[in-house]
């Protein structure tokens, strides 16, 4: 890459494609027309292995892009405090990783929430959710861990994002999404079986607009 410019926007991009990819594989495995989120695993039915099939192929080639989609925050925040930026890569990896082998396994609960019902399939559900449910409570403390740090380095107003983008943040986003559904179902419901990628392809869109607008001068300052 010739200069740093170029590394934000092409991770920036990364980060944008994988909110992309991994919610549209997300939409394909959990969206519900009744929106029956909250009651169990009762939103899986009904969905075709067909579709399963390409939702789990989209989001576990979409979700490991996520990764260097932090790497491009990292970048963003470093001015700031690199080894706090740093920290904050490491731990978005991490659970882009987790979230990574949860999505994964989403086509699998699908497959047995839409089993023929001649057998009693209760044990496979809750020793699915000892391995995999767990596994997305990590990457929500990921997230949580994530935004606390973005927040508190952007404010600091050295980095590359001006202080109001600290606003942006994953988890703030991601209750976005929360409340378009508590407040407008009918819209919400679309935006619920992919909140999470909803929050970062706004978070990256956005990131990529400061790419090229400053030098990434440590004392430089944008109010």
């Amino acid at each position: 890459m010739e200069n740093l410019n170029d590394w934000l926007k092409v991770t920036g991009i990364f980060g944008l494609m994988a909110a992309i990819l991994t919610g549209t594989g997300e939409f394909l495995l959990h969206f519900d027309p009744q929106a029956r989120f909250t009651d169990g695993l009762a939103f899986f039915e009904g969905i075709s292995e067909n579709r399963s099939n390409w939702g789990h192929f989209l989001g576990v080639i979409g979700a490991p892009l996520y990764a260097i989609g932090g790497f491009h925050i990292f970048l963003m925040l470093r001015s700031a405090n690199p080894r706090w930026a740093f920290i904050l890569f490491l731990v978005m990896a991490y659970g882009c990783a987790m979230g990574g082998v949860w999505i994964g396994s989403r086509a699998s609960i699908s497959a047995i929430v839409n089993a023929p019902q001649y057998a009693d399939l209760g044990n496979l559900v809750q020793l699915y959710d000892l391995r995999y449910e767990t596994l997305l409570n990590v990457t929500r403390a990921a997230i949580l861990i994530v935004s606390i740090i973005y927040i508190w380095l952007t404010a600091t107003g050295r980095s590359a994002y001006p202080k109001w983008m600290a606003f942006f943040n994953p988890i703030v986003l991601l209750l976005f999404s929360f409340a378009v559904w508590l407040t407008v179902p009918d819209i919400g419901k679309y935006m619920m079986p992919i909140a999470l990628n909803i929050g970062f392809g706004i978070f990256f869109a956005l990131s990529l607009q400061f790419t090229g607008t400053q030098s990434h001068n440590p004392t430089t300052e944008r109010q």
